[in-house]
C-alpha cells in the first residue's frame, strides 16, 4: 500500500468530501477526532461511511478514517460504524504502544466479521508519539503488530502531553524532545517494517516551504506525508516519487551487483557501492514501482 500523500477530512463537512473525492492523494484520512466537535461525532460517524461506500471501486485513493482514541468512549462507536464496505484503513491517534495496535486489530477482527469483509484487510497507521508512553514505547513496534503499515509522529499533542509552551525554540526549530519524536517515529517504523510517513506541515500556503521540508524529510527516511490541504498534496507526491536521476543510479548499483555475484563492492564511474547501497537502491526502485 503506497502512502505518499494522505490528506485530512473533516468527516462532518459534506463540502469537503465532495471536493475529496478527485484527490491524487494516496490516502485519504476522514477524520473523527480533533477536526469534529464532540457533538458531530455521530453525523462524522455516519458520513464517513457513507462517503467510503458510494465511492468504493470508482477511486484512485484509500480510504482511511481517524477513530477516537482507544482512551476514550468513542473509540468503539466510531469502529462499529465505519468499518464496512469502502473501508482500507484506521488511523490510531494518541497509541502508547504496539499493543494499541493489537487491541485495535482484536477489535476489527471482530468487525471484519460482521460486515463480510476479507480478514486483516483493514489495515492500520499509528500515530505513535503523541503520548509520554508511547514516546517510551517506541521500541515496542519491532514485535511488528499485525495489519501496522505506516507509522507516523505528531509534535502537538506530545507537547500538551509534556506541558510544553511551544514545541520549537526561539529561532523556530525544534526543541531536541520533538526531534527525538521525529527520529524515533523513523526508527519504529524501519524496525516494523512499516512505511514512515511524515507529519504535517503547517502552513498550506507556502508551497516553496512544503517543498523544501519534504526534500528534507525524504533524505532522513520518511516515505510519505500527512497532507492538511488539497494543494499540499502535488507537492508531496512529487517530493516522495524517486526522480529518474534517483531510479537510474538505483539501476545501476542492481544491475552492478548481478553482474558480479557474491561480491560485497562494487565501482561505478569513480564511486564504490557496498551492500547497503543496494538494499537502499531497490527500496528506491520498489517505491518507484520497478522491480
Amino acid at each position: 500500500m503506497k502512502l505518499r500523500s494522505m490528506l485530512f477530512v473533516p468527516a462532518d463537512s459534506e463540502k469537503k468530501l465532495q471536493k475529496s473525492v478527485a484527490s491524487s492523494a494516496d490516502a485519504l484520512i476522514l477524520d473523527l477526532e480533533d477536526s469534529v466537535a464532540e457533538s458531530r461525532r455521530p453525523l462524522a460517524r455516519r458520513m464517513a461511511a457513507e462517503h467510503l461506500a458510494a465511492t468504493c471501486g470508482q477511486r484512485s485513493w484509500k480510504g482511511f478514517v481517524r477513530i477516537n482514541p482507544l482512551s476514550t468512549a468513542d473509540a468503539l462507536p466510531d469502529l462499529a460504524q465505519v468499518v464496512g464496505e469502502g473501508l482500507d484503513g484506521i488511523v490510531l491517534p494518541k497509541a502508547d504502544g504496539a499493543a494499541d495496535v493489537l487491541r485495535l486489530s482484536h477489535y476489527l477482527d471482530v468487525l471484519e466479521v460482521r460486515a463480510g469483509l476479507s480478514p486483516q484487510s483493514i489495515k492500520v497507521v499509528v500515530v505513535a508519539t503523541e503520548t509520554a508512553a508511547g514516546m517510551l514505547n517506541l521500541h515496542s513496534y519491532a514485535s511488528k503488530p499485525p495489519r501496522l503499515v505506516g507509522i507516523t509522529w505528531g509534535a502537538e499533542d506530545l507537547a500538551a502531553a509534556l506541558g510544553s509552551i511551544s514545541n520549537r525554540e526561539e529561532d523556530g526549530e525544534l526543541s531536541a524532545a520533538y526531534v527525538q519524536a521525529r527520529s524515533g517515529a523513523l526508527y519504529a517504523a524501519a524496525a516494523a517494517e512499516a512505511q514512515a510517513v511524515d507529519t504535517l506541515f503547517g502552513d498550506f500556503r507556502d508551497a516553496a516551504g512544503l517543498e523544501r521540508d519534504c526534500l528534507l524529510s525524504r533524505r532522513r527516511g520518511f516515505l510519505g506525508r500527512i497532507a492538511i490541504h488539497p494543494d499540499q498534496v502535488d507537492v508531496i507526491n512529487r517530493c516522495y516519487t524517486p526522480s529518474e536521476e534517483d531510479i537510474g543510479v538505483a539501476r545501476s548499483i542492481v544491475a552492478a551487483f548481478a553482474e558480479a555475484p557474491g561480491t560485497g563492492v562494487v565501482g561505478i564511474n569513480g564511486k564504490m557501492y557496498d551492500r547497503p547501497h543496494l538494499v537502499q537502491a531497490m527500496k528506491t526502485l520498489a517505491q518507484a514501482g520497478l522491480s
